[in-house]
C-alpha cells in the first residue's frame, strides 16, 4: 500500500480520513441536538390533531354566524338569568337591579336587608351559569369546611398511619366520580344504607337523591382532600422561628397564629378555593348521577344538547364555560409560580396525638374534636365506599352473589354487557398508557431542559388539564368522528381508537407534573459526563436521567392509566356500540335501576373500578411519586 500511495498520497488520504471523521462529528452532534426538538414537534403534532383541533372545532362552531350561538347564549335569560340584560338590554340592567333591591326593601323594611338579601338570593334569576356557579360556591365552602380540619391534624400531630392519611389526599385524582356516585346511591338512595339505619331505628325513611344537599356533599367528598393536601403542605412550610419570635415578644398563641400562621396559610387556602371551584363548577358525572336535568349545570346541559344534535348551542356552551375555567386556571398557576421553593429549614414541631395530657383542658378538647372529626370523615368518606361494596354481594341482610354472577354472565339482549365493558376498559387503559407515557416523558424532557420560551411552551403543552373532558369529547365528535376532508377523502377516527386517543389526552399532563420535577433535579453534570465519554443526548437521557426519575415515570403512569380505567366524560359521548367501558356501563346500570329495588350491579361494576383504583394508588404510593395538585 505505501509503495502504491506513497508518502504524499497517505498525508493526503488522512487529512481526507480526518475531514470525514470531523463532519461526521458535527452532523452526528448536529442531529442529536436536533432528536429531542424532533420528537418534540411529533408530540406537538399529535397535541395538534387530537386536542388542539378537535377543541379549535368548537370555537368556530360557537362563533359562526357573527358569533350568533354565543350571543344567544349571553342574551338568554334561560341561561345567564338576570344578567342576560347585559347582553340583551344594556340599558336596562341598572332598572333591573334596583328593582330587586326596591323588591327587597319593600318586603323587609331596610332595617333587615342584610339577612333578608342573603335569605333571598336564592331565589334570584340565577339561570344555568348562575346555578352552576352558585353550586360551585357552595361546594368549595363545603369542601373548605371539610378539608380545614384535616389539614391542620395532618400538619400539627404526629400519631401512627399519618402517613398513608397524607397519602390518600392524591385520590381526588385516581377515583372514577361516576363510583363515587354509585356510593352515594348506596348509602343516600331510597333502600341505601342511611334509610336502613333510621328504618332499625324506628325513624322515617329521607330522600336525598336528586337534591342540591347530596350534590354538594358528593363535591366535598372529592374535593376536601384537595383542600387538606395544600394547606397542610403550606402549614408544614411555616418556619417555627418567627412563631418562636413572635413569642417572646408577647404573642399570645392565638396571636402569633392570627399574626404569623394565617398569613402563611391564606394563599394556600384560596389556591385551593379556586381550584375547587373549577373543578365543581366543570362537575358532570356527579351531577348527572345525583342531581339529573332538575339541577342540571353547564356541563350536564352541554351534554344534553349534544343528545339532541343541538351543537351550536353546545359549542356557545362550551366556550364560555372553558373561558371561565381558564381565567381560573391562571389564577391558580400564579400561585403555583409564587410557592415554588423549598420548604422550611425549622418547621414547626408536630406534637403527638396519643400523648395529650387529658388532665389538661385543652388536651381534653382538641382529642374531643379530633375524634368528633373523624367520625364525620368516615360518614363523608367511608360510608360511600363501604355501602358500594356491600351493595355489591346485597347487603349485609340478604348477601347474594347474583350481581357478580351479573357481571361474568352473558345479558341476553342487553346493549350493554358487562365483560365487554371490563375489557375494553383494560384495554384502552393500556393503549392509553402507551401513548401517555411517551408524551408525558418528552414534554417532561423539554420541560426540565427547555432553555428560553419554556413557561410558555408549557402552557400550551399542559392545556388539556384545564379544559374538561366532555368540552374535549364534544370536539372529538365534531372533527374527528364526524371526519376531516384531506385532499379529498374523507377521514375519521372511531371506535376503540378516539377512545384511547381521548384517555391519552387526560392522563398525559399527570405523567408530566410526576417527571418533570425530578428531571430537573437531576445534576447536569451526570448528564455532562456521559457526553463527554461520547454518550449522545438521547442516549443520556435513556442511560442516565431516565434511571434517576424512575419512580416518577412509574407514578405517572399509575396515574395515566387509573384515569383512563376511570374516564367517563369523553367516553360517554365518544363510546360507540361496542367501545364503551366500565364508567359508561355504570352510569347506564345506575340509569336502570337507581329507582328500583338494587343498585347492585352498577355497585358491583362500581367496586372492580374501586379495586383498579385502590391497585393504581399501591403503585402512586409506593414508588414515591411527587405529583402536587
Amino acid at each position: 500500500m505505501d509503495r502504491v500511495v506513497g508518502p504524499a498520497g497517505r498525508e493526503q488520504l488522512t487529512r481526507v480520513t480526518d475531514w470525514l471523521s470531523r463532519a461526521g462529528g458535527r452532523l452526528a452532534d448536529d442531529a442529536d441536538r436536533l432528536v429531542l426538538p424532533a420528537v418534540g414537534a411529533v408530540t406537538a403534532l399529535v397535541l395538534a390533531v387530537v386536542f388542539y383541533y378537535p377543541v379549535w372545532t368548537v370555537f368556530v362552531e360557537a362563533f359562526g354566524n357573527a358569533a350568533a350561538p354565543v350571543r344567544d347564549v349571553l342574551a338568554s335569560e334561560f341561561y345567564m338569568g338576570a344578567a342576560h340584560g347585559l347582553f340583551a338590554h344594556p340599558a336596562r340592567v341598572p332598572g333591573d337591579v334596583l328593582a330587586w333591591l326596591a323588591s327587597v326593601r319593600v318586603h323587609a323594611g331596610w332595617s333587615g336587608v342584610l339577612p333578608e338579601v342573603w335569605l333571598s338570593y336564592p331565589a334570584v334569576r340565577k339561570g344555568l351559569f348562575g346555578f352552576t356557579a352558585w353550586q360551585a360556591a357552595l361546594s368549595t365552602l363545603a369542601s373548605v369546611a371539610l378539608g380545614l380540619p384535616g389539614a391542620y391534624v395532618l400538619a400539627r400531630f404526629e400519631f401512627p398511619g399519618r402517613r398513608t392519611l397524607q397519602s390518600l389526599t392524591i385520590l381526588p385524582f385516581v377515583l372514577p366520580s361516576i363510583m363515587v356516585v354509585a356510593g352515594f346511591v348506596a348509602t343516600f338512595g331510597t333502600n341505601g344504607t342511611l334509610n336502613g339505619v333510621l328504618t332499625a331505628l324506628g325513624l322515617g325513611k329521607v330522600e336525598l337523591l336528586y337534591t342540591l344537599e347530596v350534590v354538594v356533599l358528593a363535591h366535598a367528598f372529592y374535593n376536601a382532600p384537595l383542600v387538606t393536601r395544600m394547606v397542610a403542605s403550606a402549614w408544614e412550610n411555616v418556619d417555627a422561628s418567627a412563631v418562636e419570635t413572635a413569642r417572646s415578644l408577647g404573642a399570645s398563641p392565638l396571636r402569633a397564629f392570627r399574626d404569623v400562621v394565617a398569613p402563611q396559610l391564606l394563599p394556600a387556602l384560596a389556591a385551593s378555593a379556586v381550584l375547587t371551584f373549577v373543578f365543581t363548577f366543570m362537575t358532570f358525572p356527579i351531577v348527572l348521577g345525583l342531581g339529573g336535568l332538575q339541577l342540571a349545570t353547564v356541563e350536564v346541559w352541554l351534554y344534553a344538547r349534544v343528545q339532541q344534535l343541538d351543537y351550536e348551542t353546545a359549542a356557545a356552551l362550551a366556550t364560555l364555560e372553558t373561558a371561565v375555567s381558564l381565567g381560573l386556571t391562571y389564577v391558580y398557576l400564579r400561585y403555583e409560580a409564587r410557592r415554588a421553593g423549598g420548604g422550611a429549614a425549622n418547621p414547626l414541631p408536630r406534637d403527638r396525638l396519643f400523648a395529650l395530657d387529658l388532665g389538661d383542658v385543652k388536651g381534653v378538647l382538641v382529642r374531643a374534636g379530633v375524634g368528633a372529626y373523624g367520625v364525620a370523615v368516615a360518614v363523608v368518606f367511608l360510608a360511600p365506599l363501604a355501602s358500594m361494596v356491600l351493595a355489591s354481594v346485597g347487603g349485609l341482610s340478604d348477601p347474594t352473589l347474583e350481581w357478580w354472577r351479573f357481571l361474568l354472565e352473558q345479558q341476553a339482549g342487553s346493549r350493554t354487557q358487562p365483560s365487554v365493558a371490563v375489557r375494553n376498559s383494560l384495554l384502552f387503559g393500556v393503549g392509553a398508557l402507551a401513548l401517555a407515557l411517551p408524551m408525558g416523558v418528552v414534554i417532561a424532557a423539554f420541560s426540565a431542559r427547555g432553555g428560553r420560551g419554556r413557561k410558555v411552551v408549557d402552557a400550551v403543552l399542559m392545556a388539556p388539564i384545564a379544559v374538561s373532558g366532555i368540552v374535549v369529547g364534544f370536539g372529538m365528535l365534531q372533527s374527528l368522528v364526524f371526519g376531516v376532508e384531506l385532499f379529498g377523502y374523507r377521514v375519521s377516527v372511531v371506535g376503540a381508537a378516539v377512545v384511547v386517543a381521548a384517555h391519552a389526552i387526560a392522563g398525559y399532563p399527570f405523567v408530566v407534573r410526576n417527571v418533570a420535577p425530578m428531571l430537573a433535579a437531576v445534576d447536569d453534570r451526570l448528564v455532562e459526563s456521559a457526553r463527554a465519554l461520547g454518550a449522545s443526548r438521547v442516549r443520556a437521557l435513556y442511560d442516565v436521567e431516565l434511571p434517576l426519575v424512575w419512580p416518577g415515570v412509574l407514578a405517572g403512569a399509575a396515574f395515566a392509566f387509573a384515569l383512563s380505567i376511570g374516564e367517563f366524560d369523553a367516553t360517554v359521548l365518544l363510546a360507540g356500540e361496542n367501545a364503551y367501558t366500565m364508567p359508561v356501563a355504570l352510569k347506564r346500570y345506575l340509569v336502570d335501576r337507581a329507582a328500583g329495588p338494587s343498585v347492585g350491579p352498577a355497585a358491583a361494576m362500581g367496586t372492580i373500578l374501586l379495586a383498579v383504583t385502590a391497585a393504581s394508588f399501591v403503585v402512586i404510593d409506593r414508588v414515591g411519586g411527587r405529583y402536587r395538585p
